[in-house]
């Protein structure tokens, strides 16, 4: 009887080593990519100057993410594997949802800054669901003893793709808005003073200098700031509606506003005379909305990947070994495979700039970080369990569930720092907790993935 308690718990001793391996060894490569990206950037060296770190970032968002996502998207979607992977999206959702709620905790507890308030709320909710979970995938699927089998790294980035663009879609409608500069802080400047147009001073002499991370998931975002992106708009509309704009908006008027928008002759403007007050209002956020920046190649990349892959002719024309384009996406996918070390090397070079001057507080900053890092992935074992009993996962695919499990593991995203500055809004702030967060994540992913491997035959 001994002997055979014996031989089970070192049975269980080696299932606990194996997991313990196959969790650690990807995090440890990723690890290594990211410091040798540290050393080259580093100040004293700066073996790589931040200008081809931009370029490299550029490269990535352009070019080796978008063949990622097409050759491994395409080939694994079709109408049934939508119907299957429908809880993708939602769980997005979900863990921004719940990510909320703990943002506004963190505010009740740390008391942030006043004008931080939104700030400390989107940071907690809004995670990496696109470079860093492609990363970490391609890492665990390295290995050819991964637990996920043969088509390890297929499935997982076609999962996380199609994730994706559900988060793009929310950063450019909820978060865009929340990120406005707040009406009570915003300075105005009397344009006949100054030629220029309001602005928050402190965060546009960030800009001035932006740190890679502005730059390193979606680059080119300067270029988007338009006359309003960087003013409180939205604001002084709505509040317009109750007679409580006030500094330099004060005495403007419902058809001010709209001229403001539309121009002073324009029809649009005539024509809107006539609409509901509430809905001229809500138009005019509507067209605020930057959702033509939707349209990147990511997204792009996404969106041809899924109408191929729905055509069972054009898919059985590009994808396939005896395929007529089978050349062409042989490649993509040789330029895919530049994608996982440049983004490491990327972030390693964010690392390296150290983190910039932030006003936040350190209570705030540590609230966000273990809100984001060690309570949202807690929370996130039980949705993803729950689910698994509801029947929502595809059942006997574990890299299903652990590219759920990711989803609430990661850092806030990359992402957020750039509209942070499109908007000239909290930009050192956002930088500063991009920066903790990140270092921090070098652990606190560790372990959770050491955590998610155990339980996933349990979920």
């Amino acid at each position: 009887m001994s002997g055979l308690i014996g031989r089970l718990l070192f049975q269980s001793n080696m299932r606990f080593g194996d997991d313990l391996m196959s969790a650690v060894a990807p995090l440890m490569k990723l690890l290594s990519i990211t410091i040798l990206g540290s050393v080259l950037a580093h100040p004293k060296i700066q073996a790589i100057p931040k200008a081809t770190f931009k370029l490299l970032s550029k490269l990535v968002f352009a070019l080796f993410l978008p063949c990622l996502i097409f050759v491994h998207l395409g080939q694994s979607i079709n109408i049934d594997t939508i119907a299957r992977w429908w809880f993708i999206p939602v769980n997005v959702v979900v863990s921004t949802l719940i990510g909320c709620v703990l943002g506004y905790l963190v505010v009740i507890v740390c008391r942030p800054p006043p004008q931080f308030v939104r700030l400390t709320i989107i940071m907690t909710a809004f995670g990496n669901t696109g470079n860093l979970p492609i990363a970490i995938v391609g890492s665990v699927c390295h290995s050819k003893d991964n637990p996920f089998g043969p088509d390890c790294r297929r499935k997982g980035v076609a999962y996380v793709s199609f994730a994706q663009w559900v988060a793009v879609v929310l950063v450019y409608t909820l978060v865009y808005h929340m990120m406005e500069p707040p009406l009570q802080y915003y300075e105005i400047v009397d344009e006949e003073t100054v030629n220029e147009e309001p602005r928050l001073d402190a965060d546009l002499d960030v800009t001035r200098s932006q740190p890679l991370l502005v730059e390193a998931e979606w680059p080119g975002m300067d270029d988007k700031v338009t006359e309003h992106s960087r003013t409180p708009f939205i604001a002084n509309v709505f509040r317009s509606m109750h007679g409580g704009a006030s500094g330099s908006y004060s005495s403007l008027t419902d058809n001010d506003l709209l001229e403001e928008w539309n121009g002073p002759s324009s029809p649009t403007s005539i024509s809107c005379l006539a609409e509901p007050r509430v809905v001229r209002k809500v138009r005019i956020v509507a067209e605020q909305t930057p959702i033509r920046h939707i349209l990147q190649p990511p997204t792009i990349a996404s969106l041809l990947a899924i109408i191929v892959g729905l055509v069972p002719q054009i898919r059985s024309f590009v994808f396939g070994f005896d395929a007529p384009l089978s050349f062409l996406t042989d490649s993509l996918e040789i330029l895919a495979g530049a994608m996982v070390p440049s983004v490491m090397l990327i972030l390693g070079g964010m690392l390296a700039e150290g983190p910039t001057k932030s006003t936040l507080g350190l209570r705030t900053t540590v609230g966000v970080t273990v809100a984001r890092l060690l309570i949202l992935p807690l929370i996130g074992l039980g949705v993803v369990s729950l689910a698994g009993k509801l029947n929502f996962l595809v059942q006997g695919d574990p890299m299903y569930t652990f590219v759920l499990l990711i989803q609430y593991t990661t850092p806030s995203a990359i992402l957020l720092g750039a509209i942070a500055s499109l908007r000239g809004y909290a930009v050192a702030e956002a930088s500063a907790l991009l920066f903790w967060q990140h270092l921090f994540a070098l652990f606190s992913l560790s372990l959770y993935i050491v955590i998610d491997f155990m339980l996933l035959p349990y979920i």
